[in-house]
């Protein structure tokens, strides 16, 4: 019997044992803290806006513009309005009236609403087109005959 008693308390010594063994492998505190980490925000780059007018332009007539933009940017960039600031032509032709605001224009185009998100790349095709006018303006318009126009496009 006496060999019985010295095995059982030898069970019973390993299964304590094993039990002190796993309440400090799996004991731990809890405890608060705080900490901080910083991230890099990018910036918005200058989109460039291309214009393609469809047909060639006389006094009294117009033409769709469709637009395409070049995002620089390695984010999305959002073209809003896109509008005409000015048009310029070529040096041959520079007596050709270029007006596109005041009482009699030249030249009009309506700003063009976009609202479209832009991916980075170049040539990201735009939804919305424009319409530009070579306006009937009562006066000769010779000097524009065969001129090529570059026209000059803000975006907001």
């Amino acid at each position: 019997m006496r060999w019985t008693t010295k095995k059982r308390a030898l069970v019973a010594l390993s299964c304590a044992c094993a039990l002190a063994v796993t309440g400090a492998a799996i004991a731990y505190f809890t405890s608060s803290g705080s900490g901080t980490g910083t991230a890099t925000v990018g910036s918005s780059s200058a989109v460039t806006l291309h214009a393609t007018i469809s047909s060639s332009l006389y006094p009294g007539s117009s033409s769709p513009v469709s637009f395409t933009v070049d995002n620089p940017s390695s984010g999305v960039q959002r073209v809003g309005t896109v509008s005409l600031s000015s048009i310029s032509v070529d040096s041959g032709h520079s007596t050709c009236s270029t007006t596109i605001s005041g009482g009699n224009p030249d030249f009009t185009m309506a700003a063009v609403p976009v609202n479209q998100v832009i991916n980075p790349g170049n040539g990201q095709s735009v939804a919305a087109t424009g319409t530009l006018t070579m306006n009937e303006t009562g006066t000769n318009q010779d000097a524009c005959q065969g001129a090529t126009l570059t026209l000059h496009l803000t975006n907001n």
